[in-house]
């Protein structure tokens, strides 16, 4: 029996060790794509897969020979000669054609039968040679297909472009500036809230409860209209202008509060009852509890529901769009980066930078305080009051 289970136990261990290698697989190979592309150059994001990254890609390209009037006579035939790729160019000439429907006929090295005794080859180091028995006419030279092998470019031109170029540096401050306030007023408000409901006794505390966790199914899409009617008539009564950040921000404060509240008085009230009762017997005030008990002891809850707030609040477009108006001094990233897919779907070097750039704040927050986040929801969870 003893063995059995030791068997079962580390089937099972194995089993949640390759579920999570497998979770954290399909989170992390799309996030390392959109690096791996937004370092790319753009000519070779088109032609292949960022997992082809590190090996070199053929792209076909087209142009013109030269005109009849740099032609010369050599053994009695009229010669056009040159390469396909500017001096210095490196890069290798697998293929090439005279059709759009047949841009790769030809190896390099070949001679191409254009008709009338007339001959193109194209060598592997881009140099050709076009010949013929009659002079050539014309003030337009030989179209030409190619194909040509690129070894991997990397380059960080893409976010010079983005940075400086394309807005998205200032649209990168305003959701900072949306951000940060969105996260801590709720954090503030939820916390004395959640205190009261966990440890003090008043009237209707049952009912405040109960509508604070029917909250947490409203919908956001249901309230956005009615709380910015709501919104508008108070701007409006008072005569200050109506999409600000203070909306925003009050928003997004209404909208976090109910998970908030909720996650935190699950917490506080799951701490030693003992505590509070040594400290009311020294003395000591709801808000002196508070303040120096309750928040030390619940900072990894808090840092839980920070991660949650903040990354919603980041990458928020519907209450941001709602909320703020649409210039430059006021946009915020994903509305930024919404227009770019707009004018811009082709750009896969400007969406994925643009993409990895948004990515960038929310990973730090992450990182710097994944260590409380599974232990607050777990207290959250397993603690009630």
């Amino acid at each position: 029996m003893a063995a059995a289970a030791i068997g079962r136990s580390s089937v099972g261990r194995w089993g949640v060790h390759l579920a999570v290698l497998v979770i954290c697989a399909i989170w992390t190979i799309p996030t390392l794509g959109i690096l791996v592309s937004s370092l790319r150059d753009k000519d070779q994001i088109v032609v292949s897969g960022w997992w082809t990254a590190l090996n070199s890609s053929i792209q076909t390209e087209q142009g013109r020979l030269p005109p009849a009037s740099a032609q010369a006579q050599k053994d009695g035939k009229f010669v056009i000669e040159g390469r396909l790729l500017e001096q210095g160019d490196t890069r290798q000439v697998q293929s090439f054609g005279t059709k759009a429907a047949t841009p790769t006929q030809y190896k390099a090295g070949e001679s191409a039968d254009l008709g009338d005794g007339v001959t193109l080859t194209v060598n592997a180091d881009s140099s050709f040679v076009l010949s013929s028995p009659k002079a050539f006419e014309g003030e337009r030279g030989q179209r030409i297909f190619y194909s040509a092998t690129t070894p991997p470019r990397f380059t960080t031109e893409n976010y010079r472009n983005v940075l400086l170029s394309q807005g998205i540096g200032r649209s990168f401050m305003n959701s900072l500036t949306v951000t940060i306030p969105a996260t801590i007023i709720p954090i503030l408000i939820a916390a004395f809230a959640a205190y009261a409901l966990a440890w003090m006794r008043f009237p209707g505390r049952a009912l405040l409860i109960a509508v604070i966790i029917g909250l947490l199914v409203v919908p956001l899409q249901m309230a956005l209209i009615p709380l910015l009617k709501f919104y508008n008539n108070i701007s409006l009564f008072f005569g200050v202008p109506a999409k600000t950040y203070l909306g925003i921000w009050l928003a997004h404060t209404g909208f976090g509060l109910p998970f908030a509240i909720y996650l935190l008085r699950s917490y506080i009230a799951g701490l030693p009852r003992e505590l509070m009762e040594s400290a009311r017997i020294d003395g000591a005030s709801d808000f002196e509890i508070f303040v120096k008990i309750v928040l030390p002891l619940s900072f990894p809850v808090l840092a839980s529901f920070s991660i949650f707030q903040f990354l919603w609040v980041w990458n928020d477009l519907l209450v941001a769009m709602v909320f703020l108006r649409t210039d430059a001094d006021q946009l915020v990233l994903t509305a930024r980066l919404n227009a770019l897919l707009g004018s811009r779907g082709g750009n896969w070097e400007i969406l994925t930078t643009s993409a990895f750039v948004t990515i960038i704040v929310p990973l730090i927050v992450f990182f710097s305080l994944q260590r409380y986040f599974v232990r607050g929801l777990l207290a959250g969870s397993v603690k009630g009051g």
